[in-house]
């Protein structure tokens, strides 16, 4: 799925206004959804960048909630509750870059040659443990299939080599990239 353009720019202005709206203790406001793509339930994360740093990124892996209301959600969630970074400042606002990754259903890989660096992101499971990269990360940091699978682990918490063992199990999946930087 790929989004239009003007959808892409709803879902970038929904992200900003509701992260405005918090910044200044005021309620959401009100959005008229239309489009019959932002209604479906799609994974989707919101990453905010602060200066070419990150400054917060959460999502949803899968579709349990309508895009437009995911990426609603999770830009609250980027700025306020991602755990690697204290809640974001009213002064911080106009620096920010947004970018949202809607995402495809995962899909399992049995064959790492099936992973595509730069067009999938990762999904790694092991027991309890399991740790996500979108598309981009490994772009950003140059990384090629075996240090995707690498890091993919190590964000897990697993060992980095867990990707060899046969009980994890490896996802795939794509995502449409879009921001406003």
């Amino acid at each position: 799925m790929t989004l239009k353009e003007e959808e892409k720019r709803t879902l970038l202005d929904m992200a900003k206004q509701v992260i405005r709206s918090a910044l200044d203790e005021k309620d959401v406001p009100d959005f008229d959804i239309i489009s019959p793509v932002l209604r479906e339930k799609r994974g989707a994360f919101v990453t905010l960048k602060k200066k070419g740093q990150l400054r917060g990124c959460i999502g949803y892996i899968e579709g349990i909630k309508p895009l437009y209301r995911t990426v609603m959600e999770m830009a609250v969630a980027a700025a306020f509750q991602d755990p690697r970074f204290p809640p974001l400042k009213r002064g911080e606002f106009e620096q920010l870059d947004f970018e949202i990754s809607v995402l495809t259903p995962l899909e399992e890989v049995t064959d790492i040659e099936d992973i595509e660096v730069g067009h999938h992101g990762l999904y790694i499971v092991k027991g309890f443990r399991s740790g996500l990269l979108l598309p981009q990360v490994a772009v950003e940091h140059h990384w090629d299939r075996e240090t995707f699978l690498m890091e993919t682990c190590y964000k897990a918490g697993l060992s980095t080599r867990a990707w060899k063992d046969p009980d994890t199990k490896i996802y795939r999946f794509s995502a449409d990239v879009f921001g406003d930087h």
